[in-house]
């Protein structure tokens, strides 16, 4: 399995930084892990129209999502024209999400006439670029949130997206070869329903799991990390 990070911002881009989207890619397909702005004009780097067999959503925050508005522009009048268009998956509710998006755009369909999309249900495992996905519900403020568990036969990467501290971390990065967890606060300073991690509570959602490496991710650039700690970067390339 291989891991490419296209965008790895926290909710504030950092400078020169895209936000949150992650290429998983095996022999059999590839699949990108939440859209959020930048990710797509750096995936234009690579090639002249990302060519994905999926596209996997964990919640409707704007650096999670938001270049699905550009994509659904390049696959109607684009270089995107002339490629398979991948699914998309969304949360529950997504598609009628999507729908208000669309109306505020101009355009309710814009989304469903451009993507094939799907939605998943909380650990109810499904295929997409011949991964095995199990989307986990984690703690954001008030918002459906997913984290996700992806699978193939010999690796498993285990992706946060943005959680506030919570046992299902722990039961979502189970064993795996790869965690990677947000840590976007200095300190586990939020008051109310948590939304975000400080480092050190990524740390122990990772001790707690028994997952083999933690790449901490969605961190400020101000919030340098500790000796020790992984950290993701725009580019940065991972086989495991």
């Amino acid at each position: 399995m291989k891991l490419t990070v296209a965008g790895c911002s926290p909710a504030w881009p950092n400078p020169g930084g895209a936000h949150s989207g992650y290429v998983v890619e095996q022999e059999s397909g590839r699949l990108l892990l939440d859209c959020g702005p930048g990710v797509l004009p750096r995936l234009r780097q690579r090639e002249g129209w990302p060519r994905l067999d999926a596209i996997a959503i964990s919640h409707f925050h704007l650096d999670h999502w938001g270049d699905l508005v550009p994509w659904t522009w390049g696959l109607m009048f684009g270089p995107g024209s002339e490629l398979e268009p991948p699914e998309l998956w969304l949360p529950p509710g997504g598609t009628e999400q999507l729908r208000t998006f669309g109306r505020l755009l101009g355009s309710e369909q814009m989304f469903e006439t451009t993507f094939p999309i799907r939605e998943y249900a909380d650990a109810v495992a499904f295929e997409a670029a011949g991964f095995e996905i199990v989307p986990i519900r984690v703690p954001h403020y008030g918002l459906l949130c997913f984290g996700f568990r992806v699978s193939e036969p010999d690796a498993v990467l285990a992706y946060s997206a943005d959680s506030g501290p919570a046992d299902a971390l722990a039961d979502l990065a189970r064993d795996a070869d790869l965690f990677v967890c947000e840590a976007t606060l200095a300190e586990s300073a939020e008051e109310g329903t948590r939304g975000h991690l400080s480092l050190e509570e990524a740390a122990e959602a990772f001790g707690a799991s028994g997952a083999r490496r933690l790449l901490v991710t969605h961190r400020p650039a101000e919030l340098p990390l500790s000796a020790g700690f992984e950290q993701a970067r725009d580019g940065l390339e991972l086989d495991f």
